[in-house]
């Protein structure tokens, strides 16, 4: 059914619009000729909602929040590379002291994030090379010194120097018992 050029759509957000018309014509509102001129536009236009609401979840850049990097096991990481590595990554994780000491929370934070990933990749590629009664200790270890760094993290956040010198302190002991065993 073909609309005439008179006919204007009225949009009710509260109800379903109504055409009406803007001359003086016999024909009344009706709601059945928009149901059918608008159905097919509508689920096309939820489709293409869909496409590109889609289309920016997948292309979402991880790079741009600066949180914890996820990604525990580098694809190419030997064990020896993760061997040699980690006294470097774990020696940059102890120098977040620096902004600890000047109280620059917020670098405090990046700096941790950036070497806390390379560490706990490293601890992981470790953990998954050595025999299956060491694991459990360095296990245990691993959840120790994260879990003082996610601390330090929330307490350089709240701005707290206490708590976050207390969680310094347990990172420096848990990283020296990690390099005495490694």
């Amino acid at each position: 059914m073909a609309l005439k050029s008179c006919w204007l759509m009225q949009p009710h957000l509260h109800s379903i619009p109504k055409l009406t018309c803007c001359c003086c014509c016999c024909f009344k509102p009706t709601n059945l000729a928009l149901k059918k001129a608008s159905q097919p536009k509508t689920r096309r236009g939820f489709v293409v909602m869909v496409a590109i609401a889609a289309s920016l979840v997948l292309n979402f850049n991880g790079k741009l929040a600066n949180g914890l990097d996820l990604e525990l096991v580098a694809p190419d990481q030997t064990l020896e590379e993760a061997q040699s590595g980690i006294r470097g990554h774990a020696l940059a994780l102890l120098q977040v002291k620096a902004f600890i000491d000047s109280e620059s929370w917020g670098e405090a934070q990046k700096a941790l994030r950036r070497s806390s990933a390379y560490v706990k990749q490293d601890f992981y590629t470790i953990i998954q090379g050595r025999p299956a009664s060491e694991r459990p200790q360095l296990r245990k270890l691993y959840f120790d010194l994260f879990n003082n760094v996610t601390k330090l993290d929330y307490a350089a956040r709240d701005k707290d120097a206490s708590r976050v010198l207390q969680c310094y302190h347990n990172i420096v002991m848990t990283i020296n018992d990690i390099l005495s065993r490694v």
